[in-house]
């Protein structure tokens, strides 16, 4: 599993995710895997948690969606939810996706869900739960710190409670 949160505040957007890679339960297999990613010509970056395979199937049909919508996040990402509720080949997909550019911040999951966070947070993968209430404590407490800093120390915080996750943590921010 994984922790994968983004932030936006100041019209700024960031997103942070570990880079752990476990097998099973019991296994570390890696500890620097880049789940966050620049596409679409580096207009829109994603994060993932969830199964590589099929998240790079995802990321894929998202930049399928982004060059017929020719760049529209939003719009993209509706066109990626109803597909992945349709095609029987998407259904059994096992991952999640944060999708954000400079003007939008988004949640895609497979069950059909497009989500634009009410409190410009949102976090997905095992540490996800800690790492929104963190971000979110640190939006209404740390006036101080950006949105790339609160994205970090968000997934940070997560790695010091989900043993899924660790400290390897890649940032990149609009």
């Amino acid at each position: 599993m994984t922790t994968i949160a983004a932030v936006r505040k100041n019209g700024h957007t960031a997103i942070a995710g570990d880079g752990q890679v476990t097998m099973g339960e019991k296994v570390i297999m890696k500890g620097s895997a880049q789940k966050i990613r620049r596409i679409y010509d580096d207009k829109v970056v994603i994060g993932f948690a969830g199964g590589v395979a099929d998240a790079i199937t995802l990321q894929e049909w998202l930049e399928k969606k982004l060059e017929l919508f020719q760049g529209n996040l939003r719009r993209s990402a509706v066109a990626l939810a109803q597909d992945w509720r349709k095609d029987p080949s998407l259904q059994k997909l096992e991952a999640m996706l944060i999708a954000m550019d400079e003007h939008e911040l988004l949640l895609i999951s497979g069950s059909g869900e497009v989500i634009a966070p009410d409190e410009d947070v949102v976090a997905i993968g095992s540490g996800g739960n800690f790492a929104q209430a963190a971000a979110v404590a640190m939006l209404r407490h740390a006036p101080d710190m950006d949105a790339p800093a609160i994205a970090k120390e968000a997934v940070s915080i997560a790695s010091s409670i989900d043993i899924f996750t660790n400290q390897n943590i890649n940032v990149e921010s609009f």
